[in-house]
């Protein structure tokens, strides 16, 4: 299972994102590969209380790029002041390249563009988690 560490424990993943729909998709992928979903957040300002509420117990991040009260990369920022070490995967819509771009200058350890595929998802999640 990739949702598993070494151990046999769960990664425990935080998903960030306004769309229900694609909270949803997020959430049934990875727990498909035994994944534990720590919470989700519809924007990033809950998002970024949950992952301080539930840190040190978080091993990734997912984060929508465009949110209301607090952007995808406003977000990152915050969390990345309050954890350095933190793994965010960054969930965004076609045509964003240059807010991905800035994402991982500030971060970010990897992206997915919408529309999700399962196989993306987990690759780079996967491929996150390990760098």
């Amino acid at each position: 299972m990739l949702g598993q560490k070494d151990d046999g424990t769960a990664y425990r993943v935080l998903i960030i994102d306004d769309s229900l729909f694609v909270a949803k998709q997020l959430t049934q992928i990875l727990k498909s590969e035994g994944f534990d979903i720590a919470g989700t957040a519809s924007d990033g300002q809950t998002g970024l209380e949950m992952y301080k509420e539930l840190y040190p117990n978080v091993d990734l991040v997912t984060l929508d790029v465009t949110m209301p009260k607090l952007d995808g990369v406003a977000s990152l920022e915050k969390i990345m002041e309050f954890d350095p070490d933190a793994t965010v995967v960054m969930i965004s819509a076609l045509g964003k390249e240059d807010i991905v771009k800035k994402s991982l200058l500030l971060g970010a350890k990897n992206y997915v563009v919408k529309p999700l595929d399962r196989q993306k998802v987990l690759e780079r999640v996967v491929q996150a988690l390990n760098k």
